[in-house]
C-alpha cells in the first residue's frame, strides 16, 4: 500500500508484534478523524508504538499501554527516536489509565481464533491468539472502552472478520455508541492462519475450499459516543 512503511514504520524488538496490514488499515481510519491538536488519544495494546506515533505526529496528547515488557521498551525507544512525547505504560488493557477519558481510543488487539486456550496465549503468540472465537480481548474492549470516551469521542478498533464484527457492533451499540464498519480489506493468509485452516474449517469459521480459504477480511469499526 502506498505510504504504508512511512505511515506505520517502527523498529521492532524480537517478540513484539510487527506493524502489518491491520496496523496500516487502522492508521488509514485514524487519518480520517478530524481531531484537534491536543486531543487525548489512547493506544491500547500499542505493540511497537507505531499507531501512537501516527497520532502524536498530528499533535495529539498520546498515551499508550501494553501488557508486554518488550513492547513497552520498544514503544519507548521508537518514541524517543522520533522525538515525540508519548506516555507509555505497562499494564493490562485499561488498567493503567482507569479514571481517565479520551477523545480517541485506538485498538489493534489479539483477534486470531486459537485451538488451544487451556493456559492462555504464551510468548509472541500473545500478540495475536485470542481464544476459540477470537473474542478474548475484543469483548473486554467493547465492555470497558465506551465509558472512557469523552462526549463525541471515537473508538477505532481493527480485527478479522473471523472474529465476528457483528458481535463487536452489537456490543458497542448496546453500550450507547453509534458504531459502523468504516474500512475493509482482504489480505492473503499469513503463516498462522495457513497453519490453522483445517481447524478453522472444522469449527465453521472458514468455508471448505475456494478463494475464501486463502484470504482473510480485515475490518475497522468506528464507534462514537454521542455528544
Amino acid at each position: 500500500m502506498p505510504g504504508y512503511s512511512r505511515a506505520v514504520h517502527a523498529l521492532v524488538f524480537p517478540g513484539v508484534y510487527t506493524p502489518q496490514d491491520d496496523t496500516a488499515l487502522l492508521a488509514e481510519a485514524l487519518a480520517g478523524e478530524p481531531y484537534r491538536p491536543g486531543a487525548r488519544v489512547l493506544d491500547v495494546g500499542t505493540g511497537s508504538g507505531a499507531l501512537a506515533l501516527v497520532a502524536a505526529r498530528r499533535g495529539a496528547e498520546v498515551t499508550a499501554v501494553d501488557v508486554s515488557r518488550r513492547a513497552v521498551w520498544t514503544a519507548r525507544l521508537n518514541a524517543r527516536l522520533s522525538r515525540l512525547p508519548v506516555r507509555i505504560h505497562r499494564g493490562n488493557l485499561f488498567g493503567p489509565v482507569r479514571g481517565r477519558s479520551f477523545d480517541v481510543i485506538l485498538a489493534n488487539p489479539p483477534y486470531v481464533p486459537a485451538p488451544d486456550t487451556r493456559h492462555g496465549p504464551r510468548g509472541r503468540h500473545r500478540a495475536w491468539d485470542a481464544g476459540h472465537d477470537g473474542r478474548l480481548v475484543l469483548d473486554r474492549i467493547c465492555r470497558n472502552a465506551p465509558p472512557m470516551l469523552r462526549p463525541g469521542g471515537v473508538l477505532l478498533i481493527v480485527h478479522s472478520a473471523l472474529s465476528d464484527p457483528g458481535r463487536t457492533l452489537d456490543r458497542l451499540r448496546a453500550a450507547g455508541l453509534k458504531a459502523a464498519v468504516v474500512r475493509r480489506r482482504w489480505i492473503a493468509f499469513g503463516p498462522v492462519l495457513r497453519s490453522r485452516r483445517g481447524w478453522l474449517r472444522e469449527h465453521g469459521l472458514l468455508p471448505a475450499g475456494g478463494a475464501a480459504d486463502e484470504k482473510e477480511e480485515l475490518v475497522v469499526i468506528r464507534a462514537e459516543r454521542p455528544l
